[in-house]
């Protein structure tokens, strides 16, 4: 699974850096153990599920255990540095600084490609709509089956 963010901001130090920065004027620390779980996820395109995680961890931190690993997620998702994929349970690390909307996350049912997409315009129309039935959105991950363009571009095998 490959995960496709809509830009890389800053190489690896910088996206850290800013990352604890950002922690810093809200209050809170990005600790060494949070600070790998994010620079592993940033590492994994595809994104992690959080046991994959822990056996990564244990590599530098043998001690590590899954409340550990699971807590360091927990207030990463809570400072919008990363997100859970709830459709192939995996996390991953955010690309964009906007976290004020949700974000939509394509899906692609072939490969397992997953794109984060900001796009205010579908963004308000799908809040329009949902508005008129009733609802509001209760997460800030929007998850879509999308087929992705090299999945589509695969001609279906003749048996």
């Amino acid at each position: 699974m490959a995960y496709t963010p809509a830009y890389q901001p800053l190489d690896e130090n910088g996206f850290l850096d800013q990352a604890a920065a950002l922690c810093k004027t809200r209050g809170a620390s990005l600790t060494p153990i949070r600070r790998q779980v994010l620079a592993l996820l940033r590492h994994q395109p595809g994104g992690l599920k959080a046991y994959d995680l822990l056996e990564r961890i244990k590599a530098v931190r043998p001690s590590a255990t899954p409340p550990t690993v699971y807590r360091a997620l927990d207030f990463l998702i809570e400072q919008g540095l990363a997100h859970k994929i709830g459709r192939i349970n995996h996390f991953v690390a955010c690309n964009h600084d906007c976290h004020d909307q949700a974000g939509l996350f394509l899906v692609c049912p072939g490969c397992g490609k997953v794109t984060e997409l900001h796009d205010e315009v579908v963004l308000a129309a799908l809040s329009r709509s949902l508005e008129a039935a009733g609802h509001t959105l209760s997460g800030t991950e929007i998850e879509l089956s999308a087929t992705c363009r090299d999945c589509g571009q695969i001609e279906p095998q003749a048996n």
